[in-house]
């Protein structure tokens, strides 16, 4: 399972120009899911960005997490991120998961976080999207599991 973070002002997805999805401060998660990915590296990567400290403090020190700052979340489901371009010039999808499994995944990583307290929006799974990201700082950060 592969998440690009991005600390946002503020995020919006569109589709076919209709909003899905808008929240002001907090991260927009970009997803990805690999065929081997299930709950555990689910359970793993929501805990950590629950908790991750990316967001500035008094102090403007980078201190505090997502709940500390009652931030929301976007995630959008992402099979690009585990585009293979070793070969060509065409990327070539392979790795990433199937869209039944990528699907269920995506669903129970938004449940997750909102179980833990972060308000959670979701992209619309498999629609071409237009995704907006006002990114804060700029902070982007990339986690694995």
């Amino acid at each position: 399972m592969r998440a690009v973070l991005q600390r946002v002002r503020r995020g919006r997805v569109s589709v076919s120009g209709r909003t899905v999805a808008q929240i002001g401060q907090g991260i927009v998660i970009l997803l990805g899911i690999g065929p081997q990915d299930g709950e555990e590296q689910t359970s793993y990567l929501v805990e950590k960005i629950a908790n991750l400290r990316i967001f500035e403090d008094e102090q403007g020190k980078i201190n505090r997490s997502l709940l500390d700052v009652h931030g929301e979340t976007i995630v959008v489901s992402q099979f690009t991120l585990y585009a293979d371009t070793r070969k060509g010039r065409r990327p070539s999808f392979i790795n990433a998961a199937p869209p039944e499994i990528a699907r269920r995944l995506v669903d129970l990583f938004a449940a997750k976080l909102n179980a833990l307290g972060v308000p959670t929006q979701t992209g619309e799974f498999g629609a071409n999207m237009l995704v907006e990201i006002d990114n804060d700082g700029p902070v982007t950060i990339w986690l694995e599991r």
